[in-house]
């Protein structure tokens, strides 16, 4: 029996996957330590609003993903 051509190129694909999510976690990162950074800068007034947006943010998220897994 001959294997598909399709399957080896699945199973190339499924090894690039996880070096495809490292690199998007370390770009996340990244930006995250830089926006963290100007955000220090920019001194405690702005902290308030920051932490405020991004808990939002958090929860938003969490409940999205798990309207979406419910389904």
């Amino acid at each position: 029996m001959a294997t598909s051509p399709t399957l080896a190129a699945d199973a190339v694909l499924g090894l690039l996957v996880p070096l495809w999510q490292w690199a998007i976690g370390l770009l996340v990162l990244v930006t995250v330590v830089v926006s963290a950074r100007r955000l220090l800068m920019r001194g405690p007034t702005r902290m308030g609003g920051a932490l405020l947006l991004a808990g939002v943010a958090v929860v938003a998220l969490t409940a999205i993903s798990y309207l979406v897994g419910s389904l």
